[in-house]
């Protein structure tokens, strides 16, 4: 499985609160976050790890620098107008474009959780994309997934309708018929991941969701206790 990681924002809104670590690198009980998750990729069978970075980050840049993994660590540092620009950019970097696992740099789940999402999509030869969704809602604005029964994906919705549950955990599994799309996407002007997940699913791409118990986004000062007692809770 390939993996990569958008870490490109610019993280204003912590950094409105008074947090002046770059996001990539905010500590979680002492863990930054994106060794977090590049730690959780590579005890889930990573065959490599893919980073796109922005331009001012240069503290985030010293820090790849200085990692040394088991598997190939490809970076790059670029800056974007937004996510898909970001995942665009990205997608050239990956190595083998059967299976992918992208996620933003800010998504807080359970280990465990995301190992049996991860063999999941491995096993996994009908559905060309497995969204991890969550029905733990504590988003300024959450993106919400229409499901079917059997938890097939009709929709996303930027509001909150009658009888919803999921929302979107920032957490996506491609294969290479999603990849396939990008530049299409890019080419008619779709900017923000929300937007291109839309088009997957009007493209008539099979799309699957993956409940988590719960996923926490660190986008506030605030947010950094819930995840770090989250954490803890799952010790």
């Amino acid at each position: 499985m390939e993996y990569a990681i958008i870490a490109a924002g610019q993280g204003s809104r912590l950094a409105g609160e008074g947090i002046e670590t770059s996001k990539p690198l905010l500590r979680l009980n002492g863990t930054a976050m994106l060794d977090r998750l590049i730690s959780i990729f590579l005890a889930n069978r990573a065959e490599s790890i893919s980073i796109i970075i922005n331009e001012e980050m240069t503290d985030v840049h010293e820090h790849v620098k200085q990692l040394k993994l088991p598997v190939p660590l490809h970076v790059l540092i670029k800056s974007t107008p937004d996510s898909l620009h970001s995942f665009h950019e990205l997608a050239s970097l990956i190595p083998n474009r059967t299976k992918l696992c992208l996620t933003t740099i800010d998504p807080i789940f359970s280990p465990l959780e995301f190992s049996a999402y991860i063999r999941a999509f491995e096993a996994d030869n009908e559905h060309d994309a497995l969204m991890a969704v969550t029905d733990y809602i504590d988003d300024e604005k959450p993106l919400y997934v229409k499901t079917d029964d059997d938890l097939k994906v009709l929709d996303f919705v930027d509001t909150a309708y009658e009888g919803c549950r999921y929302v979107s955990g920032g957490v996506y599994c491609f294969n290479n018929k999603v990849l396939n799309l990008l530049q299409e996407a890019v080419d008619e002007g779709v900017s923000r991941m929300r937007n291109f997940q839309r088009k997957i699913v009007y493209s008539g791409l099979k799309v699957q969701a993956h409940p988590f118990s719960k996923i926490i986004d660190v986008d506030h000062a605030s947010d950094i206790q819930k995840a770090e007692l989250f954490l803890n809770e799952m010790k």
